[in-house]
Parts: structure tokens; C-alpha cells; sequence
């Protein structure tokens, strides 16, 4: 226990951010430095609990006490050796998980938790800055060659750890740069991408082979690929955005976060000089009201938009731990991201009922949205009478969730079998119906978390050296393939 009265005598604290004014005028990370010090006391707070709850919480099975316990006592170096033990990317988590081990920490039951996250990402920034991360080369090689199909998180950790094993791995991608949502989805004032490029190239160092802009199935054939490789991992994620099929879908003007938030990523990476989509002088409605949407809405504030409002057609989260999301499950909370502490209405229980062109026209530019209030009843949201009414908007957004992984074109070719969700059906050993082919992540899971993706590339990547070699040592967290947050 790093400090028996430390969770009695030290507050929970965590980054000051930038103030707004400054920083939405920039697309830098929003946080300011965090001194060693303070990690340090942050760490202090870790009861090293008899049964450490937040390992249950984290799906990789982070050794949050062990590296809480090195933190304190000044021990960086080993820190890291600890946090990669169980994380291959803890740059990402530290930046861009929503923390369930947090929820699950003990002493979050009636006070302030601490702060894992900060604690870990400031464990793995200062071991980049100390030249503490290397290339880990493989002992021997197996002669084994693996495709991994998708550089997502799922993807990358796969690959990382099976080039490790000591198999050929090439990561195959249909984008022009490596790396899936951490690319082109994460707006950089969340993480900049010089974390992902780093990280790469420690992963080409190692012997990790990336090719870019290849899309299998219609670039490369299946029978091809088969031909090539000895196993298949596929971690192409949950594309397929969730639409709004409303009068006046057709207007100009409504997008998909997904063609909104990649070219805000391509002018950063240089690609563009100017935004193709922007909300600058422009009235931004946002549909959705998760982590895609705060995206839209900070990309919004920093493109200059005369108003930003974010809808949600669910009722307005309770300040505090409801009954119905008990300690140490992931709570229904009202959550305040960076991006609506810069600005912007957040409206709950609407539901749009139509998109309204420029003087009614049904045709042509986008001028507004027809809400209604709705109530949760018997189960379905039921519009309130007399509720309606029209708000402004010349840009629209929809930022829904997503519904699955695309299945024609690859999926189709190869013959996997995918369930009633639309997602790839695999079985325990994370393998699909079709021999040497496996899948890990939101392609099949479903929609979920980063720290999700990760653990199941990590298991997947386990399974996949079991198959080529008959046995492993690749290390992978306890889960099932089921479905879950």
C-alpha cells in the first residue's frame, strides 16, 4: 500500500485544462502538464485493496495496485514494465478510455476515485521521454505468417504481440495511414498523433509489416490471402453508422460524423489546406449525445460555429451514482467532456422529426430540425403533444452509434457467419467459422470501447499463435466473446 493515510489526507486531482479561450483557437491536447508530484500523491490515494476491484472493471486486467505502489515510491522504470505487461498501448487508454476501472475503484463508493487514468498515462509518457520503450525482437521467428486485417486498436494489438511471437505479420489497411479511428475518429485536441507515430514505430522496429491504402476483398482477393498467410485476424471494427431516415434526410448539409470528423484529422495531417465540411458562421445541430458527438462538437467550436447544440432523445443522466447502476458497475452519470465545457446546449428526451429546408424547400441546403419532446413509455419513446418546434440549423450531424461491421465485399467472400447484430460470429478461441480466420474488436463485438479492443486483440493474438504453433506464452486477459460494455 503506497501510503496508508494517503486516501484519507489527499484529493483526487487531475489535469488543468487549457483555458477555453486559448484553446479552442488551437487543435493541441487540452490538458496542461501534470507534475510528477502530483501523479506521485495521485497514486498515493490506491488503499491496495484486499480485492482489488479495479482489475474487474478494466477488461485488460491492469496491475493498477502494483504500478500505484511503483509511482509513489519513485520507481518509473519499473511502473512501465508493469503497466505493458498487461497494455500494449497505454498512451491510447490513458488518453481515451472513459475509465470503468475508475467506477469499479473502491474507493469510489463514497468518495472521489482515484485517478488511474492520469496516473497511467503520465507512467507511459515519461517512459517515451526516457527512452525506457525499445523494440521488443522476437527470440526466434516461426516461419508463420499472419495477416491482420484493419489497424485499429484491435489490429494493432494483435499484430504487436504476434510479431513478438515471432511470426511475419503485415497489418493490411484500406485508409491511407495507419492506425483506423485513432487516425482518422479522434479529433487531436484529444490525442495528438504524434502518440500513435511513436508507437508505430517502435511496432516497425520490431518487424511489423503496414500497408496502407489496400482495401481486401476488392484490392487483394480472399483466395489470395488465404493463399499468403497462414492465419487471418480481422479487426476492421463497426463502420456502419446508424442513420436517421426523417423527412429531409436528403437535404444538403446532414453528414455522418464519420465524413465530418476525418477531414478536421486530414487538414491537421496536412492533407487539406481547408475544411470541406465546416461549421464556421454556422448554426451545428448534433445528433447523438456520446463521445462521437462531444468530437463534432469541440471540431465545431475550433471551425468557428455560431452555435452548437447537441441533442439526445434519452432522458438527462442524474448527477451522481443512480440505484439502478450500483458500485463498482459502470454508472449512469451525467458526464461534462472538455468539448461542452467550451460551449454549446445540450437538450435531452427530443427526437427529430424532420429536417426543414431553406423557406420549406424540399430540396437544396438544410435550414432547420422539427423536434418533439418524447417520454419513456412501455418501453418506446412516445412523443409529448404540443412540443413541437423548429430549431435552426445549417449544419447537421449525426453521431448514432454504429450497427456493425460492413459485411459485403471481405466478409461475404470469406463465408463467415455473422449473428442477428450483423456482427462476425467467433467462437472461444476467437476463431470464426472459417478455419485460420479469427476476429477481434468492435467487428466482432459490436460498438464498444478502446480498452475492449485492445484485450480482445491481445486474446485473439494468443489464440492465433496457439493455432500456428500448437501452444503459446503470449499473454491475454480473461473475457469472453460475448458482447458487453
Amino acid at each position: 500500500m503506497p501510503d496508508p493515510q494517503g486516501f484519507l489526507r489527499l484529493d483526487r486531482k487531475t489535469p488543468t485544462r487549457r483555458p477555453v479561450d486559448i484553446r479552442i483557437r488551437d487543435w493541441k491536447e487540452v490538458y496542461e502538464d501534470f507534475p510528477a508530484d502530483a501523479s506521485r500523491d495521485q497514486a498515493a490515494r490506491c488503499m491496495d485493496c484486499g480485492i482489488p476491484f479495479c482489475h474487474n472493471g478494466c477488461p485488460l486486467g491492469n496491475l493498477i495496485p502494483e504500478w500505484n505502489d511503483l509511482v509513489y515510491k519513485d520507481d518509473w522504470r519499473e511502473a512501465i514494465e508493469r503497466l505493458h505487461a498487461t497494455n500494449n498501448f497505454p498512451e491510447f487508454t490513458g488518453r481515451l478510455c472513459p475509465a470503468p476501472c475508475e467506477a469499479a475503484c473502491v474507493l469510489g463508493i463514497n468518495a472521489d476515485p482515484v485517478a488511474i487514468k492520469q496516473v497511467e498515462v503520465e507512467i507511459v509518457d515519461r517512459a517515451f521521454d526516457e527512452g525506457w520503450i525499445t523494440p521488443q525482437l522476437p527470440r526466434e521467428k516461426t516461419g508463420r505468417r499472419v495477416a491482420v486485417v484493419g489497424s485499429g486498436p484491435a489490429g494493432l494489438a494483435a499484430a504487436q504481440q504476434l510479431t513478438r511471437a515471432g511470426h511475419d505479420v503485415t497489418v493490411l489497411e484500406r485508409a491511407d495511414r495507419i492506425g483506423g479511428l485513432l487516425r482518422y475518429g479522434i479529433p487531436e485536441f484529444k490525442m495528438e498523433k504524434r502518440h500513435l507515430d511513436r508507437r508505430l514505430e517502435q511496432m516497425r522496429a520490431e518487424g511489423t509489416t503496414f500497408v496502407c491504402s489496400v482495401d481486401v476483398g476488392v484490392d487483394v482477393t480472399v483466395a489470395q490471402l488465404r493463399l499468403d498467410y497462414d492465419a487471418v485476424v480481422l479487426a476492421g471494427g463497426s463502420t456502419l453508422a446508424r442513420d436517421l431516415p426523417a423527412p429531409g434526410r436528403d437535404l444538403v448539409g446532414i453528414y455522418q460524423a464519420m465524413d465530418y470528423l476525418p477531414l478536421a484529422n486530414r487538414v491537421q495531417e496536412g492533407d487539406l489546406d481547408s475544411w470541406p465540411i465546416s461549421a464556421a458562421g454556422k448554426h451545428v445541430v448534433i445528433i447523438g449525445g456520446g463521445d462521437t458527438g462531444a468530437d463534432c462538437l469541440g471540431t465545431a467550436h475550433r471551425q468557428g460555429a455560431a452555435s452548437v447544440t447537441q441533442l439526445e432523445i434519452m432522458p438527462e443522466p442524474p448527477a451522481s451514482r443512480a440505484v439502478a447502476t450500483p458500485w463498482p458497475g459502470w454508472p449512469l452519470l451525467y458526464r461534462t467532456s472538455s468539448a461542452h465545457e467550451e460551449g454549446g446546449e445540450r437538450v435531452f428526451s427530443v427526437n427529430t422529426q424532420r429536417f426543414v429546408g431553406v423557406d420549406g424547400a424540399s430540396q437544396g441546403p438544410v435550414d432547420g430540425l422539427e423536434l418533439v419532446e418524447v417520454e419513456l413509455l412501455d418501453g418506446r419513446f412516445t412523443p409529448v403533444a404540443g412540443t413541437e418546434k423548429v430549431l435552426s440549423a445549417q449544419l447537421v450531424l449525426l453521431a448514432m452509434g454504429f450497427t456493425g461491421p460492413q459485411t459485403d465485399g471481405l466478409l461475404e467472400q470469406l463465408g463467415v457467419e455473422v449473428d442477428g447484430r450483423g456482427n462476425v460470429v467467433r467462437s472461444a478461441t476467437w476463431q470464426t467459422n472459417v478455419p485460420g480466420v479469427f476476429v477481434a474488436g468492435d467487428m466482432g463485438r459490436g460498438q464498444s470501447l478502446i480498452v475492449w479492443a485492445i484485450a480482445e486483440g491481445r486474446s485473439a493474438a494468443a489464440a492465433v499463435d496457439s493455432f500456428l504453433t500448437g501452444t503459446t506464452t503470449l499473454p491475454a486477459p480473461v473475457l469472453t466473446t460475448s458482447r458487453g460494455m
